[in-house]
């Protein structure tokens, strides 16, 4: 059986280069790759090949007629995503003097992620790690980042489920008084 091989890195040349990895690893997010990868080229093209400026000045109608668009991934919420992470980028960008320079500004990985994930939308720690990996950034080897990850969702979790309990005044099927 085939391993599965990490995402090939690139070297970044522009703005552009980070949105579109970074788009990706939205649309990844509840995918599969496969489908995003079958579905890339229409995405790329429907937003005009991550330009930053053109991505984040796309305005509500232009957003909405993307959902007529079957060569794409439809869902809205993320298509509100990349263009509000191409305003994000550029704001970013402007006060950093790069991308680059905000990626290399924090002091280590955590919190590099925990700072990608504040700033921007649909970026979990898969979808961080991802891309800061394809963008040349300094990762943990995955077997640790996994180790990690398992450790802290053991750590999340309670050792015995807590019992639900209805929010109050809303109606659970007994009963008000």
């Amino acid at each position: 059986m085939p391993t599965k091989q990490p995402p090939e890195r690139i070297e970044p040349k522009n703005l552009r280069n980070y949105l579109d990895v970074m788009s990706k690893a939205v649309f990844q997010a509840g995918f599969s790759w496969p489908v995003v990868a079958s579905k890339w080229p229409g995405i790329r093209e429907a937003f005009r090949d991550f330009d930053p400026e053109t991505v984040a000045g796309m305005v509500e109608p232009k957003i909405d007629a993307l959902a007529q668009n079957t060569r794409i991934i439809r869902n809205r919420r993320k298509r509100e995503a990349i263009v509000g992470n191409a305003a994000k980028m550029l704001d970013l960008e402007s006060e950093h003097g790069t991308f680059k320079a905000y990626l290399r500004s924090h002091p280590d990985f955590d919190s590099t992620v925990k700072s990608l994930r504040k700033e921007f939308k649909f970026l979990g720690d898969v979808g961080c790690y991802l891309f800061l990996h394809v963008v040349g950034e300094e990762v943990p080897p995955h077997d640790i980042f996994e180790a990690s990850r398992t450790r802290k969702i053991a750590i999340a979790s309670p050792t015995r489920p807590q019992q639900c309990r209805p929010q109050e005044g809303r109606r659970t099927g007994g009963a008000h008084k």
